[in-house]
């Protein structure tokens, strides 16, 4: 196998703050404290086709479909005709009975890809295809559960804007009990105008909702946020997995209003196995630009949330626009003042890919904008790699982790990164039960930094008192100014950075006894990437093909 020798060359960051001086660093005095791990989703939301034991209703072009809706009994199918196209907008029925209605192109069983399999816009001429010109192409009632809907295009009439496709709750509800439930977006194509865009392509504002294997796409808007897949105002579980999301503001959100049902949280999220992307085409530069101006922010954000799993994801391309440019996101936001309960809390983001981006991860301890909120607290982020995080094609400052006002029990450990900034970014209130263990990072010019505080144990014991930090490369550092237990090699080898392979060499020298080889176990992020790995070079690689996580 090819192996590469990386020089970390020293990355410029404009900073505001004076930088103190400080003599030989020491380990801080007294015994850390253990933080807590975040508790995983108590109840995840089950996909599994259930066989129809009712009668199919065939809906042909030209047929009133939302009659068929009314129509259909618990274990119905409602089957449409492929290539046919369905004028909106829809609504969903609460209907009596526990039964599923399944709402299918006639090629679904047929020559269409079977169920675990992504769609593509390839697939669409073997879809139904629901249009709409005004409100949303899908839209239901408080209560109304049990919709399935598989191999269905759903989009805006040609040249529309709408504000959303697919509305699963509305924010409306007085009660749990009002919220619509079980409704699955399997297999479907759901995405905007081309040209002019929409808001939103699936809203979660409900119980038991699913996106999974789908292809949302060109949610895009100027002057305001759009998202591939949104949630604020259900309390999940959630199920988003195996799909493209792609849209300008956030491709995922949760939170970001408040929610009419006192003290919700959305909760029990679990986020596998998508390629979340912005096109190339919208960031101007490029060689592919389109000339458009969509407000551009994030990938992935949670403002409110708990008990979140967000494992084998491909995160990509989050350019710098003023005032973003961190790829991933957890502020806890008490969004318009009136939701002091908002948190986000029991957060596992593992086995990801997060690269093409200004800035790594941002968190936010308490909500600055409109206090009072939850803390933030019990974050893991562990086994991810960043790539080519920061300028100067991406903009931003290059930040890897940015931490803000006081959060609780984060823990980062091995991860491996490519960021041209610094690796820790600290201001605001201490952060209590903070480690960091077994990363690789280049340390660029400042490495960890604390705003007021200068480099490395003065940033440490200001912003992150009893911290652990321990078991990492830090890659160019000076060795005086950390902890002890680090390792501050010049540069070092990497296996095959042409195919992502960014194994250290010799990694035997970058352990203290015991500890286990710092940065990412590739097998293991090739497990959880599963169908994504087929496009990685890293994953193609004898020692990684079909590991399992």
């Amino acid at each position: 196998m090819k192996t590469q020798r990386i020089m970390m060359a020293a990355a410029g960051l404009v900073m505001l703050a004076l930088i103190p001086s400080f003599g030989c660093a020491a380990a801080q005095a007294g015994t850390p404290r253990v933080p807590a791990s975040p508790e995983l989703p108590r109840e995840l939301v089950d996909t599994s086709l259930v066989p129809s034991s009712g009668t199919t209703i065939t809906v042909s072009a030209g047929d009133d479909l939302q009659f068929a809706f009314e129509r259909a009994q618990p274990g119905d199918v409602i089957e449409l005709e492929a290539g046919a196209t369905f004028k909106g907008p829809f609504t969903l029925p609460n209907k009596r009975g526990a039964g599923w209605i399944i709402v299918k192109s006639s090629a679904v069983g047929h020559d269409f890809p079977p169920a675990g399999t992504r769609v593509n816009p390839s697939h669409a001429p073997k879809m139904a295809k629901l249009v709409a010109r005004k409100g949303f192409v899908i839209w239901a009632e408080p209560g109304a559960h049990h919709f399935r809907f598989i191999g269905v295009e759903m989009a805006p009439t040609d040249g529309t804007f709408l504000y959303g496709i697919v509305m699963l709750g509305d924010n409306s509800a007085a009660t749990v009990d009002e919220l619509p439930h079980h409704i699955i977006i399997d297999r479907c194509y759901v995405h905007g105008d081309p040209k002019k865009g929409s808001r939103r392509g699936v809203a979660l504002n409900g119980r038991h909702l699913a996106v999974i294997d789908s292809y949302v796409s060109d949610f895009k808007q100027e002057g305001h946020d759009s998202q591939a897949v949104g949630g604020w105002a259900g309390t999940g579980p959630f199920k988003v997995v195996n799909n493209y999301l792609q849209a300008a503001g956030e491709n995922v959100l949760f939170g970001g209003s408040d929610p009419a049902i006192r003290g919700l949280v959305p909760s029990d999220i679990e986020v596998r196995g998508n390629h979340a992307a912005k096109p190339l085409a919208w960031k101007r530069g490029e060689a592919n630009y389109d000339g458009s101006n969509w407000q551009v922010k994030i990938i992935f954000e949670l403002k409110n949330a708990r008990r979140v799993l967000v494992d084998g994801n491909l995160f990509e391309h989050n350019w710098q626009t003023p005032g973003y440019g961190f790829g991933i996101v957890f502020t806890v936001r008490n969004q318009d003042g009136t939701a002091p309960w908002v948190v986000v809390e029991d957060v596992t983001f593992t086995n990801n890919i997060v690269r093409h981006s200004a800035s790594g991860i941002n968190f936010l301890g308490f909500d600055d904008i409109h206090p009072p909120s939850e803390q933030t607290k019990r974050i893991l982020v562990r086994n991810n790699l960043f790539q080519d995080i920061g300028p100067p094609r991406w903009g931003g400052k290059g930040i890897l982790f940015q931490l803000i006002a006081g959060t609780q029990d984060v823990v980062i450990e091995h991860n491996t990164a490519m960021q041209t900034g610094p690796i820790v970014m600290a201001e605001g209130m201490p952060h209590e039960g903070f480690v960091y263990r077994h990363n690789v990072t280049p340390h660029n010019e400042y490495g960890m930094f604390g705003a007021g505080a200068g480099v490395g144990v003065n940033a440490l014991e200001t912003f992150f008192p009893m911290a652990v930090v321990t078991g990492n490369v830090i890659i160019g550092g000076d060795e005086h100014v950390y902890p002890a237990g680090n390792f501050f090699p010049p540069s070092v080898q990497f296996v095959n950075v042409e195919r992502g392979d960014y194994r250290l060499t010799a990694a035997g020298r970058y352990t203290n006894g015991s500890d286990p080889v710092p940065g990412v176990d590739f097998a293991r992020l090739c497990g959880a990437l599963g169908a994504l790995g087929r496009s990685e070079p890293v994953c193609q690689l004898g020692a990684y093909a079909g590991a399992q996580p």
